[in-house]
């Protein structure tokens, strides 16, 4: 199948630059707390860098997760329910995640970070542009879109054999 080197390149990217993140946000922290406690000389950048990684980990983050199955969910209740009512509800979630992500995180985002660069707002200690910080949104809405687009159509594929098999009598 196409799609899976295609769909293991983007895992490995994704988890790269979440791990590359949290390495930074580690030592940026790190940082924050030897100026602050040992030398007596806090540093004025690291928690703006600690609160701009934060975004972006806790957001390319929940991509992740989505794509290892390991969101929230109330996994409890959905499997009390029977088969097809289970693979149901599970259309619906993956449908619902796709459509806000794709149209709320994604396009919102992109017009969030376009407004933002077109306006110049930086931010207070780093001067980085704040547009940067901002395409975490556009960035996870788009990962989060294409992990949820795939589990549907296994979700739908799994509906339609269910529905094909036929519901076997108990006596």
């Amino acid at each position: 199948m196409i799609w899976t080197p295609v769909k293991k390149a983007l895992d490995r990217f994704l988890e790269t630059l979440v791990a590359a993140s949290m390495l930074v946000l580690t030592i940026d922290v790190t940082w924050q707390v030897i100026t602050r406690f040992i030398l007596k000389n806090p540093s004025n950048w690291t928690e703006e860098l600690a609160t701009n990684l934060m975004i972006w980990v806790g957001l390319l983050g929940a991509a992740v997760a989505l794509n290892y199955r390991d969101h929230l969910g109330i996994d409890y209740f959905v499997g009390k329910l029977p088969e097809k009512m289970r693979v149901r509800t599970e259309v619906f979630v993956y449908l619902s995640v796709a459509l806000f992500s794709f149209f709320v995180m994604f396009l919102g985002g992109l017009k969030l970070v376009m407004i933002t660069f077109r306006f110049g707002q930086l931010s207070p200690s780093l001067r980085l542009p704040m547009g940067y910080v901002y395409l975490a949104v556009p960035v996870a809405g788009i990962f989060l879109a294409i992990y949820s687009l795939e589990f549907l159509v296994e979700s739908i594929i799994r509906l339609r054999l269910a529905q094909k098999t036929p519901v076997r009598q108990q006596h």
